[in-house]
């Protein structure tokens, strides 16, 4: 009996022994599965956005010879290119618009410090004189310093003061550009010497 009951001890332990094999066998077989099926889902979510990204630079490029991925690349990097060039050229072409305006600038500004330095040696200043002639009418004298613009800015901030310029003269020496005129009022007004004087030392300070 001893031995009978040892044999099926025995029958057991390898019974057990062998589900315990076929158990853990197939437990690192789901194991290696889910993890085949998890690589598949992250390559086939790559590829999809692989494909988007081509699509889209497919719809930027205009010329598209031919609809495979390395084609699609190919023509994207030639018209990159391309449109590389064109930048330098147009880059080009506004420096060389850019540099004659400037040079002009420069050339504004030196002839204005010039004549200021010019006004300053010949002990020439800025003046504003103003005499009655008959009636209304005004003569004035106005000596300026020489610089680009600023006689049509003169005039034109004495039209909005209502001065109405007559017989004017203008003529430049020395850095200094001297104005002469007969003025009177524009819409019959009537301007006393001293407040033409300060309008016009005014106008000065401002242009």
């Amino acid at each position: 009996m001893e031995s009978f009951a040892m044999n099926e001890l025995c029958l057991a332990d390898q019974e057990g022994s062998f589900r315990g094999r076929m158990g853990k066998g197939k437990t690192s077989y789901d194991d290696t599965v889910d993890y085949k099926s998890k690589n598949l889902h992250a390559e086939r979510r790559r590829r999809e956005k692989l494909s988007n990204r081509l699509l889209t630079l497919r719809a930027l490029v205009p010329i598209i010879t031919n609809m495979n991925k390395g084609t699609i690349i190919e023509d994207a990097i030639a018209y990159t290119q391309e449109l590389k060039k064109k930048v330098e050229v147009l880059t080009g072409m506004l420096q060389e618009m850019e540099v004659p305006s400037s040079e002009e600038e420069i050339k504004t500004r030196i002839n204005e410090i010039d004549a200021c330095e010019e006004m300053k040696q010949s002990g020439i200043k800025e003046d504003v004189q103003v005499t009655t002639i008959e009636g209304d009418k005004l003569w004035i004298k106005i000596i300026l310093e020489k610089k680009r613009g600023r006689f049509s800015r003169l005039m034109e901030e004495m039209s909005c003061f209502g001065l109405e310029l007559n017989d004017s003269n203008v003529t430049t020496s020395k850095g200094a550009m001297l104005v002469t005129a007969c003025v009177e009022g524009a819409l019959a007004e009537t301007f006393t010497v001293q407040q033409t004087k300060e309008l016009l030392l005014q106008t000065l300070k401002g242009i």
